[in-house]
């Protein structure tokens, strides 16, 4: 048996019932993979997230800080002054998770040329492909 193939915790994420399943499936969102990033240095303010990550709507940051809250990997606080502020935190599970995404993060960073120039090769041959056809 491979490695990857055990199941120490007795969850088996290849399985579409299994809740390991539904864990990798919010972790594959992009902004929850951003929001969890962002939020590693430390508290934020709502603002300031949404200035930080490049194209999120109010609607898509609210929904994914409400995914993470949920999930116990963002603490929200709501501080009683006029106007209203509230910030947002990763919980310790939210930190543990930070940092195998920061890895990633780094991964794809320093890759994104690499990616770039197989797509551009694939493309190149795609076309090449078409033109071949009748």
């Amino acid at each position: 048996m491979d490695s990857d193939d055990a199941t120490p915790f007795g969850y088996d994420a290849f399985r579409r019932t299994c809740p390991s399943h539904t864990v990798l499936e919010m972790l594959a969102s992009k902004w929850v993979y951003l929001t969890v990033c962002a939020l590693r240095r430390g508290r934020l303010r709502n603002g300031e997230l949404a200035r930080k990550m490049e194209g999120i709507t109010p609607k898509m940051l609210t929904q994914t800080l409400r995914v993470l809250e949920r999930d116990g990997l963002v603490r929200r606080e709501v501080y009683p002054v006029i106007p209203p502020r509230v910030e947002y935190e990763l919980t310790g599970l939210g930190q543990n998770l930070a940092g195998l995404l920061s890895q990633i993060r780094s991964w794809a960073e320093e890759h994104a040329p690499d990616i770039k120039d197989a797509r551009a090769r694939a493309s190149a041959n795609h076309q090449d492909d078409m033109a071949v056809l009748p």
